[in-house]
């Protein structure tokens, strides 16, 4: 992949992060950002958690971080995954019987 290409890719993500935050975060504050006006469904909130944990970060430097340590990153590939299940059975709630 040329640098140039790979620039413009990070670049054009960028962009595209910052419109997504400007649109939603309209008329939002602090309190908004921290607690979601006490609005927001469980389900939407573990949608969130998740979406944190694959951040831009990942996007970015995990290819790299792959590709000069090979399968190491792996681990913690699988460290993700169990800690999901173990959320997902502990944390969230039962359905109503």
């Amino acid at each position: 992949m040329s640098p140039t290409l790979l620039l413009t890719i990070v670049f054009g993500y960028f962009l595209v992060l910052l419109g997504i935050a400007w649109y939603t975060s309209r008329g939002a504050g602090e309190h908004s950002f921290y607690s979601g006006d006490r609005k927001s469904l469980w389900y939407v909130v573990a949608f969130g958690m998740i979406g944190t944990s694959l951040s831009g970060v990942t996007f970015i430097s995990v290819p790299g971080y792959v590709d000069a340590k090979a399968w190491t990153y792996f681990q913690l590939v699988l460290g993700f995954a169990i800690g999901y299940w173990v959320v997902a059975g502990g944390r969230l709630p039962l359905p109503a019987a």
